[in-house]
Parts: C-alpha cells; structure tokens; sequence
C-alpha cells in the first residue's frame, strides 16, 4: 500500500456517518451536523492538473517542493481534517463562493507564502497547512525537506517530521484521539497542536 492509499484509508474513518462527492468533485467525509447542517468532518479535494501547478507557482513566484507538488497533483488539492482542525493547502479555483456551499475549496496556500509569512522565515520555508487552534503553520524546508510545526506569527520550528507522508498519518492518528466515533471533539480546551 503506498502512503496515498495509506492516508485515505485514514480519511475514510468516519464513512460510516455518510460519504458524499460535492458538485466540484471534491470527496466530504463524515457528516457533521454539530457543525452546521452542511458540515463534513474530512474534504479530499480534486487534485491540480499539471497546467494548475504551473500557473500555481508562476503566481507563487516559487518552485512548489516536488514532495508537495506529487500530493496536489495525485492525491488531493489540499485537505481538511476533522472540520478544518487540521488543513493542508491548495489552488482556490475560485474567490467567491457560489452554489450555496455546494462548492468546496481549499484554504490558499498563496496566502502564508506570499502575504502572511511568519517572522523569521526564510526563503527556504514553504508554507503547507496549518491548524485552526492558534493558526499554527506548517512548512517544508526545501533545503532538508523536513516539515516543520511553528507558530502563527514566528517560524521557529517547534516540532518536525522527516516526511510529507509520517507527519499526516502521524498527525490523523493522533488527532482523532481528540475526537468521539461521530467527529465531536471529546475536550474543546486540549489543544490541537501537535506542541504544547
């Protein structure tokens, strides 16, 4: 089994609460309804086309990592985890959003790398995903190809996993730890970052 069939095993946990594919393809997992009536606990979106990734780093200005871009391109167009807990970035295709909800798109990873970069970045950090705790972010240093966990405004790594593939599932795992069987966070006052 590689790591993508690996991961969405994973994201599959909560199929037993409905699966669904949104108007744009994307793949909701796990209704939520203490989230809204159009709530979903995790959303695999539909992957870059190799045109995409291009025009994706022309606006970036910047080479996505070949480990990232190979997860856009054949996995997911980003992810959300357990009702945006955990997200990773990708392509909004679109500003506005249209459809009433029916159109799912992920958080932008042109926002953190070009517009809202933490103190102390350097050129070599790209901006992947984050956490909606405290804003946590999460990056690759292009140099080791190491992820990194930092803060929302400071880019000292707290924590850091050798590879794209060990800090998701590592993360998944130790996420729904955090949650019952329907997706309800067992104690909204434990944090949700992998550091405390």
């Amino acid at each position: 089994m590689n790591y993508f069939e690996e991961i969405k095993s994973e994201l599959l946990k909560f199929k037993n609460l409905g699966i669904e594919n949104s108007k744009d393809g994307a793949i909701l997992i796990g209704k939520a309804p203490h989230n809204g009536p159009e709530g979903w606990l995790n959303i695999i979106y539909p992957v870059l086309s190799k045109d995409e990734l291009i025009s994706l780093e022309k606006e970036l200005k910047m080479l996505i990592p070949d480990v990232y871009s190979e997860f856009l391109m054949n996995f997911s167009n980003g992810l959300n985890i357990l009702s945006s807990t955990f997200s990773l970035y990708g392509l909004r295709r679109q500003i506005n959003r249209l459809e009433g909800g029916k159109i799912r798109q992920p958080y932008s990873i042109i926002t953190p790398n070009l517009y809202e970069r933490p103190d102390n970045s350097n050129d070599n950090f790209f901006f992947i995903g984050g956490y909606n705790w405290d804003g946590s972010h999460l990056y690759i240093d292009k140099e080791t190809g190491f992820i990194h966990c930092c803060e929302r405004w400071d880019a000292t790594s707290k924590i850091q996993w050798e590879s794209l593939e060990g800090m998701i599932l590592s993360e998944l795992k130790r996420l729904y730890l955090l949650f019952d069987n329907n997706g309800v966070e067992l104690d909204e006052d434990i944090e949700t970052t992998p550091y405390s």
